[in-house]
């Protein structure tokens, strides 16, 4: 590590569950964060301040003027561009150290195996359940840890599902497919601040998950009301029945 890195992250190497070592395995690191969104935003700025080392950043879509209430890593002068590359902008002046790959494109299980390989853990920001039934069910193909989160009106939710693993749930297991509501902030509203509350947990947890760190969520949902300002955690079955994860066993 250089003196200007040693000096960049000087504040989180000093925490003694950090230190040097950890900041290296931090840095090491590869994370493929889906969505460019109201969590993709704070969860790359703050992934990218902490010094991960190679970012991956998937999205398809543009940036419009209804964006930008939330979605903090894009400015008014980004609009009409693709979210990728406005992040990539604000991301490589944060940090220049950093390498940032983009995709530009919409993920499903087609794609999402070659962008997957090589990468230590993915992050769920996407808004829609097909595109997390996808993922999720990707991630327990090739035993990678995801962090999902979603956000809607004042309320979140914070998970990390590690469902190639024994005993442990996938997303498939806390939601079933059919008969799914999807909400989002589309149709719902949500605001501004609670998607950067929930952002910055999910960066919070895959910074924990890299370095194997406190509690990881794992086979645990954290709800966020930020209306009355409460968190409660709730444990996750496993699904015995679940097409996914028991069939990965």
């Amino acid at each position: 590590m250089e003196d200007q890195e040693l000096l960049r992250y000087s504040k989180q190497i000093m925490l003694p569950q950090v230190d040097v070592e950890g900041q290296q395995k931090i840095m090491d690191a590869t994370v493929l964060i889906v969505g460019m969104g109201g969590l993709g935003s704070p969860t790359a700025l703050y992934l990218a301040a902490a010094g991960v080392g190679h970012l991956i950043i998937a999205d398809f879509d543009q940036v419009e003027l209804s964006n930008l209430q939330r979605q903090i890593i894009h400015q008014t002068k980004d609009i009409g561009d693709d979210k990728v590359n406005s992040a990539k902008n604000k991301l490589t002046e944060l940090n220049p150290n950093i390498k940032i790959t983009i995709a530009n494109e919409l993920i499903h299980t087609g794609n999402l195996p070659d962008l997957i390989k090589g990468v230590d853990i993915v992050l769920d920001g996407t808004d829609n359940f097909e595109s997390r039934f996808e993922i999720n069910q990707i991630c327990v193909e090739h035993q990678k840890p995801l962090v999902s989160a979603a956000v809607v009106r004042f309320e979140g939710q914070v998970s990390v599902f590690k469902g190639y693993e024994k005993d442990q749930p996938c997303y498939q297991c806390l939601y079933s497919v059919e008969g799914e509501d999807n909400e989002s902030c589309i149709d719902n509203g949500v605001l501004a601040p609670v998607a950067g509350l929930v952002g910055t947990i999910q960066a919070l947890q895959a910074i924990k998950v890299i370095l194997q760190l406190g509690d990881q969520l794992s086979g645990s949902l954290l709800l966020v009301d930020a209306l009355d300002l409460s968190f409660r955690k709730v444990k996750i079955s496993k699904d015995l029945k679940c097409p996914v994860c028991n069939s990965s066993q």
